[in-house]
């Protein structure tokens, strides 16, 4: 066995270990979801026992996680930088772990447009918290107030807009990929506002 192999086999096995305590499961536990002895489970945990496919599977399926979870190796790709637009007080990230999503984080000073024709609708998810100051979220014919720390979930085939409200506020915004894609201007363009949907 590699080093690398090495190092991977015991991240795994503090995987297994570290899923169980939190689920508050004994070796029993989770050797009983996962079809296998108590004692297996524990040389498994210990590396006593060499990890094998379909036990590992059996596992991941216990610990309601995937395989490909289990025996993801760590990256030293952690730490990610934002690309800005100053222009619109934005900054964007991908999410690596599931190029699909996007996290925005924007300044708001505009309320949401006052006409229904400005509000959009389109595939996807959007979920956004307020990081400061108060927003409105408009969703079909409700009006929301999302207060500091306060989220807010939406089907974004709901036609909807956000903006501030009573002075500038700033929000983080995840996107689904659908929802991105939705955000974008005709022309291929982000929009100046992309939360704001106008």
């Amino acid at each position: 066995m590699t080093q690398g192999e090495s190092e991977l086999d015991g991240l795994v096995r503090k995987r297994i270990r570290a899923l169980r305590v939190a689920q508050g499961w004994s070796l029993d536990d989770l050797a009983a979801r996962a079809h296998v002895s108590q004692s297996t489970l524990s040389r498994i945990e210990n590396g006593q026992r060499r990890l094998a496919l379909d036990q590992l599977a059996a596992l991941a399926r216990a610990l309601d996680t995937s395989l490909d979870q289990l025996v993801e190796t760590a990256s030293d790709d952690v730490i990610a930088n934002p690309m800005i637009d100053a222009a619109h007080g934005l900054m964007r990230w991908p999410v690596k772990g599931n190029p699909g999503l996007s996290v925005i984080r924007q300044r708001m000073t505009q309320p949401p447009p006052d006409n229904p024709a400005r509000m959009r609708a389109h595939p996807g998810r959007e979920w956004l918290v307020v990081l400061s100051g108060t927003a409105t979220l408009l969703l079909g014919s409700r009006r929301f107030r999302v207060e500091t720390n306060q989220a807010a979930e939406f089907p974004t085939m709901l036609p909807h807009a956000i903006g501030a409200e009573n002075g500038p506020c700033e929000i983080l915004g995840i996107f689904d990929r659908d929802a991105r894609r939705g955000h974008q201007a005709t022309g291929g363009k982000e929009d100046s506002d992309p939360l704001a949907c106008s």
